[in-house]
C-alpha cells in the first residue's frame, strides 16, 4: 500500500505557503503605504521639508534591515524559523501602529528604523522554510507564490493615497489599522505554522551540526557561484527599490495627476503584471528543472532580459499609458526574476545555510538600495532627466543577465 506520509507532506509545506501569504502581504503593505502617502506625510510633518530628506528616511529604513538581514538570517538557521517568523510580524506590527502616531522627521526616523531592525529578520527565514518544505518540483512555485502576497500588499498600498486624502481617515489611520491586524494575526500564525522536520531537510544528505557564525562566513564568501547570485540580486534592486519608492511620486509630478491616482497607476498595474510572472516563472522554472539543472537560472536570466526595454521605456514615456505599459512589462520580468532568488540560492548553498545566505543578499542589496533611495532624491532635486537616470538602471538589468548565466549550480542541491 502506498504510503500517505508524500501527501500529508506536500500538504503540510502548502499549508506553510498559504499561512504566510497574509505576512508577506502586511510586510510590504507598509512600506507602499508610505510611498503613495507620501505628499500627505510630509504636509503633516513639515520637518521633513525636501525630497532628499524623504529619500534619507527610505534609505535609513534599509540600512538597518540590511545590516540585521544576515543576523536573522543565521538565528533563523540556528534555532527556529518558525519562532524568528512570529516575533518578527508581532514586533514590526506594533512599529506601524507607532508610525502613525510620529510628530515630527525625528521620530519618523526612529520609527523606519525599528521597522527596519523587525522586518529584517521575516524575509530570510520565510522563503528558508518554504525551500525546506518544498524540497522537489515544486519549489519555484512555492516561492512563487509567497512573493505573490507581497505584490498584493503594494497594491493594496497603493490605494493608500486615497485613503491618506479622504478628511474622515487619513494617513494616521493607515498605520493603525495595519499594526492592528499585524499583532492579531501573529497569534493563530504562532500556533498553526511549523517548521520543516528534520527528516525533510535530511532527506538528500547527512545531517550536519549547527554552524558557527565564522564557518558560514566563510563558506560564503568561498563560493563563487554565491557571490555572484548576491551581485545579481542586487543591480537590479537598485531600479527596484526606486519603481517602488518612488513611482508615484513620479508620476504624480510628470503627468500632473493627484495623489490617489499616482499611488494606483504607479501600483496596480505592474503588481498585477508581477502576480502574473511570478507564477509563471515559477511554473516555467519547476519545469525546465525537468530537463536541466540549470531551469531556474535560465527562466531568471529570460526574466531579466524584460526588464531592459521596460527601464528604458518607463525613463522616455511621454504619457501615463505609456508608462504604464512599460511598468508592466516591468512586473512581469520582475515577478520571474524574484520567484527563483531563493531557489537558485537552494542549488548552491547547503540547507543549514539558506536563511544566512538570504540574509546577506539582502544586506548587500538593500544597502545599495537605501543608497539608490538617497541618490535618486537628490538627483530629483537637481532636475536631472529621468531617462537618464533609468537609462543607468537599464545597463545593471543588461549586465546582471551576463552574472546569472555563470552561476554554477550544485548537482546533489539541484532538488
Amino acid at each position: 500500500m502506498t504510503s500517505p506520509e508524500p501527501s500529508r507532506s506536500l500538504r503540510t509545506a502548502w499549508l506553510v505557503v498559504a499561512l504566510l501569504f497574509p505576512v508577506a502581504l502586511l510586510n510590504y503593505l507598509d512600506r507602499q503605504m508610505m510611498a503613495a502617502m507620501k505628499y500627505s506625510v510630509m504636509a503633516d510633518i513639515p520637518s521633513i521639508a525636501t525630497d532628499a530628506n524623504w529619500g534619507m528616511m527610505l534609505g535609513q529604513f534599509k540600512w538597518v534591515y540590511a545590516i540585521l538581514s544576515p543576523v536573522g538570517g543565521y538565528i533563523a538557521d540556528r534555532f527556529s524559523r518558525r519562532y524568528t517568523i512570529c516575533a518578527s510580524l508581532f514586533v514590526w506590527s506594533l512599529v506601524t501602529w507607532w508610525t502613525g502616531h510620529v510628530k515630527s522627521y525625528d521620530e519618523l526616523l526612529w520609527a523606519r528604523s525599528l521597522m527596519g531592525v523587525s522586518e529584517a529578520f521575516y524575509i530570510p527565514a520565510a522563503l528558508a522554510l518554504i525551500a525546506n518544505h518544498h524540497i522537489g518540483e515544486t519549489r519555484s512555485r512555492a516561492v512563487g507564490f509567497h512573493q505573490m502576497g507581497i505584490y498584493v500588499g503594494i497594491m493594496i498600498g497603493g490605494f493608500s493615497g486615497y485613503v491618506a486624502d479622504a478628511p474622515t481617515l487619513g494617513w494616521r489611520w493607515a498605520f493603525d489599522v495595519t499594526g492592528a491586524v499585524g499583532v492579531i494575526y501573529a497569534l493563530p500564525l504562532l500556533w498553526l505554522l511549523r517548521d520543516a522536520p528534520k527528516r525533510v531537510l535530511a532527506a538528500d544528505e547527512a545531517v550536519v551540526p549547527p554552524t558557527s557564525i565564522g564557518v558560514a562566513a566563510r563558506e560564503l564568501v568561498s563560493n563563487r557561484s554565491f557571490i555572484l547570485l548576491v551581485l545579481y540580486f542586487t543591480l537590479p534592486a537598485l531600479a527596484g527599490w526606486v519603481v517602488k519608492d518612488w513611482m508615484p511620486a513620479i508620476l504624480k509630478d510628470k503627468f500632473a495627476i493627484g495623489q490617489g491616482k499616482a499611488g494606483v497607476s504607479a501600483t496596480l498595474f505592474v503588481n498585477i503584471a508581477s502576480l502574473i510572472g511570478a507564477f509563471l516563472g515559477g511554473w516555467f522554472a519547476d519545469r525546465w528543472m525537468r530537463r536541466s539543472e540549470r531551469g531556474r537560472i535560465y527562466t531568471s536570466a529570460l526574466a531579466m532580459s524584460l526588464l531592459i526595454p521596460s527601464l528604458f521605456g518607463v525613463g522616455n514615456s511621454g504619457s501615463l499609458l505609456m508608462a504604464i505599459l512599460f511598468l508592466v512589462l516591468f512586473g512581469l520580468g520582475w515577478g520571474a526574476f524574484d520567484c527563483n532568488n531563493m531557489p537558485i540560492l537552494s542549488q548552491i548553498v547547503r540547507p543549514e545555510l539558506r536563511a544566512t545566505g538570504y540574509g546577506v543578499m539582502n544586506l548587500v542589496s538593500i544597502s545599495c538600495g537605501g543608497f539608490a533611495d538617497v541618490a535618486f532624491g537628490a538627483l530629483r532635486d537637481a532636475k536631472v532627466p529621468l531617462n537618464v537616470i533609468f537609462g543607468v538602471f537599464a545597463a545593471t538589468a543588461m549586465l546582471s543577465v551576463i552574472l546569472v548565466l555563470l552561476i554554477r549550480p550544485k548537482p546533489d542541491l539541484s532538488r
